[in-house]
């Protein structure tokens, strides 16, 4: 049992949970006790694959033999040195790199529960998550650490700061410490319900809420969507985007690609051909960035040798039809769509190869039900528009937070806030998030729509349409538009994008407002935030 009980006392009632389903596939039936990062590390150590690579950064290459060795030492020094108990709660900051990695690991395998947050967020932002889930000790990496020392003069949960660098081989205090430390290290004795990660949701929609995942959770993303549905080998060579602190970097970067015994080429920042370059160096086999990083990639592809890819996927946000036409005209490869949520950790609907249908997000993932609902949560048949609502191996608890616990799970299913709807061979079709649908004289308009019609547009490089009030109509459908380079932005281009979506879908969905911006407002993960846009209106 941990030591320290906070997180189990904080998780919702019971009678809030959503209800969980291991049955529908053999390897979701994972014994009552183990620890994830004995799982994922050791057994592929202790299995044949130690000495293959499993972490390139730079001209550094880990082997899973060095990763666990530097979680052993690293997990030592929590124990022995910064006084960890099982079930404390660890503020873990840091870009992706293989320290990131090895410390996450060693949080879980001390029996700690690890709380990664963006390398962006600031003192204020990491005070309240500080404050919320009453976090005493982070591991920061050493170029991060002044948004932490400014939380540690404001609040009195934090009271430990431990430094790391990249690659643990430089002057921080983490660094140093590991010398002389064994690279052995008995793991806790976990349950697979016991804590492992609370994960704060990126902030698409305002203030973030804590999702409180186990270590049996860790091994169910694993076992659905990487497996069933993008088909992993261990010969292959990831490289992405999302940062590990995000549920979609962690699971496409570290846990999916560790599972298999394959492994991932981490990036600390990115210009814009940094990907590109990375997968012609190592040869990359599977890409993961959002819908606007492969309409980005697109123009330059043709001067990159991209051979080696075989998969490539997009999630965090809906992939517009057009995006996906743009990347198969450039290299050949359907990108594989897919939603996923902090909430339920990962991907739970998606399709790959030759099951894509252009447009469609897909079926649900091997493992999960998924269904959409009215209002008063009854099911409804094929064509009809309502909450897409997932059961499955995962789902959503919130960190203390019943009220919100109340809106998120409903009638047992997890209501992600989407509006689908399924068709009669099982495709589930993206509408729109529940608040960017637009009442406008009596119609409903889905804010994506337009956006997807905008986005098939020569001028248009970037855009985000919303509803704004309007005396006459209730809400009017504005446009925001970042128009390509070397596009100048005038009253004859507003015309000509109102025009070219009037003669694209029906008349009435027109954005009656054009505004022209430089750049959208994104959440660290690349998420649009619409709701920024709609407090300007």
């Amino acid at each position: 049992m941990m030591t320290d009980r906070f997180v189990q006392e904080r998780l919702p009632p019971a009678e809030l949970w959503p209800e969980f389903d291991f049955s529908a596939l053999p390897e979701l039936a994972y014994p009552p006790r183990f620890n994830c990062a004995t799982e994922l590390l050791d057994r592929m150590v202790a299995g044949g694959r130690a000495e293959r690579p499993v972490l390139y950064f730079g001209d550094a290459r880990w082997t899973y033999r060095m990763l666990a060795d530097k979680v052993d030492r690293i997990a030592r020094v929590l124990v022995d040195d910064l006084g960890l108990q099982s079930g404390n709660r660890v503020l873990l900051r840091g870009f992706n790199n293989p320290m990131m990695v090895a410390c996450w690991f060693a949080i879980a395998k001390a029996g700690g529960v690890v709380v990664a947050t963006m390398p962006l967020l600031r003192a204020a932002e990491l005070g309240d998550i500080v404050d919320k889930a009453a976090i005493g000790l982070c591991l920061c990496q050493d170029s991060l650490d002044g948004e932490v020392e400014a939380v540690m003069r404001q609040t009195p949960h934090l009271a430990r700061l431990c430094r790391f660098s990249a690659l643990g081989d430089g002057t921080a205090e983490l660094d140093r410490a590991l010398d002389g430390k064994p690279a052995q290290f008995t793991a806790f004795d976990s349950a697979g319900d016991d804590p492992v990660l609370v994960a704060f949701t990126s902030g698409t929609t305002g203030r973030a809420k804590g999702t409180i995942h186990f270590h049996r959770d860790i091994l169910a993303i694993c076992d659905t969507f990487p497996r069933h549905v993008a088909g992993l080998r261990a010969d292959d060579i990831f490289v992405g985007t999302p940062p590990i602190a995000f549920t979609f970097g962690l699971g496409a970067q570290v846990l999916f690609p560790m599972r298999v015994g394959a492994a991932t080429v981490l990036i600390e920042s990115f210009g814009r051909t940094t990907l590109l370059e990375a997968i012609t160096r190592y040869r990359v086999t599977g890409l993961y960035t959002a819908p606007t990083g492969y309409r980005n990639l697109a123009p330059l592809a043709k001067d990159y040798d991209l051979s080696s890819l075989r998969l490539c996927i997009s999630a965090g946000e809906h992939l517009p039809q057009a995006t996906w036409e743009l990347w198969r005209r450039t290299t050949g490869i359907g990108i594989i769509d897919g939603i996923g949520s902090t909430e339920l950790l990962h991907i739970f609907v998606s399709a790959a190869g030759a099951d894509i249908r252009p447009g469609a997000t897909g079926k649900a993932v091997p493992g999960y039900r998924a269904t959409i609902l009215d209002d008063a949560g009854h099911e409804l048949p094929p064509g009809a528009e309502g909450w897409l609502a997932i059961k499955g191996p995962t789902g959503c608890r919130y960190l203390d937070d019943p009220e919100r616990q109340k809106g998120y799970v409903r009638h047992g299913w997890n209501i992600t806030g989407d509006i689908y709807r399924r068709d009669q061979d099982g495709y589930f079709w993206y509408v729109a998030r529940g608040d960017d649908m637009i009442i406008s004289a009596g119609y409903n308009i889905s804010g994506p729509e337009v956006e997807n019609v905008l986005l098939t547009h020569p001028k248009v490089a970037e855009c985000a349409v919303i509803g704004v009030p309007d005396a006459e109509r209730g809400q009017m459908v504005a446009a925001y538009v970042v128009p390509k380079p070397e596009v100048e932005a005038s009253d004859g281009l507003i015309a000509e994008l109102q025009d070219y979506v009037k003669r694209s879908i029906a008349p009435y969905k027109y954005p009656r407002q054009v505004l022209f911006r430089d750049a959208l407002p994104r959440t660290p993960t690349g998420k649009l935030q619409r709701f920024r846009l709609r407090e300007e209106s």
